[in-house]
């Protein structure tokens, strides 16, 4: 049963000569345990399709469905509790809170929701991303690379079904980058989580299970992985 499933869904803004589709009748289905991308142009529709995902944008048409919940009928008290529980954001504007040190984000976090990453999981996380040294920082105090592996710690501490993920490795260097997708990529299959990357970085695409391409308003299956064949 997939985690994830989109039915006919639209995002249609205005009407008559100033309608726009932003994303055209769109069907989408993703399994626990997929890294997948979503590649396109800049106003393609990427963003919109992943804050449709999210539970952050209402779609015009159509059902998004995780875990057995239709994200589009339920009533915003009730989305937001299940976004909380069921999804992990790594946003361009990194969603770090400016008045808490590093280390206090994270007990934001186990504040508003439990069974979150125990301390050991959370310091391996922090060394795997090069961020552990910088647990008394201010977000102000941390560069644009660091400040984005800060909100890729913070979607991974929570332990998601789904991460959505906006450029995620947009201000990191080459090797970061690879690093970042790598951590992506093994948090996926170890958790058997679903992660879903909208991403211009095409050095990465090797790395997904599933390719996408978005334009205008428009999503196409490109590429699938080829699984290695297990020996009998």
């Amino acid at each position: 049963m997939a985690v994830l499933t989109l039915r006919n869904v639209t995002k249609t803004y205005g009407s008559g000569d100033k309608k726009v589709e932003a994303l055209k009748e769109t069907n989408f289905e993703a399994e626990r345990g997929e890294l997948i991308a979503i590649v396109g142009p800049s106003g393609s529709g990427k963003s919109t399709f992943l804050t449709i995902v999210g539970g952050l944008l209402t779609p015009s048409t159509g059902e998004v469905i995780i875990n057995g919940a239709n994200f589009a009928k339920i009533k915003e008290k009730r989305r937001s509790k299940l976004r909380l529980k069921e999804i992990g954001f790594i946003l361009q504007a990194s969603n770090t809170v400016p008045f808490l040190s590093v280390n206090n984000q994270f007990k934001l976090l186990d504040r508003v929701k439990d069974r979150n990453m125990n301390k050991m999981q959370l310091d391996s996380l922090l060394k795997d991303l090069d961020i552990d040294h910088l647990r008394n920082k201010y977000p102000t105090d941390l560069s644009g690379g660091e400040r984005q592996r800060l909100a890729i710690a913070r979607a991974l501490y929570t332990h998601p079904t789904i991460i959505l993920a906006d450029e995620p490795t947009a201000s990191l260097d080459s090797e970061r980058a690879f690093e970042v997708i790598e951590l992506l990529q093994r948090e996926t299959k170890s958790k058997n989580t679903t992660t879903i990357v909208v991403t211009h970085d095409t050095r990465l695409i090797d790395y997904f299970d599933k390719v996408y391409n978005m334009t205008d308003g428009t999503l196409t299956l490109e590429r699938i992985k080829e699984q290695p064949v297990e020996e009998q």
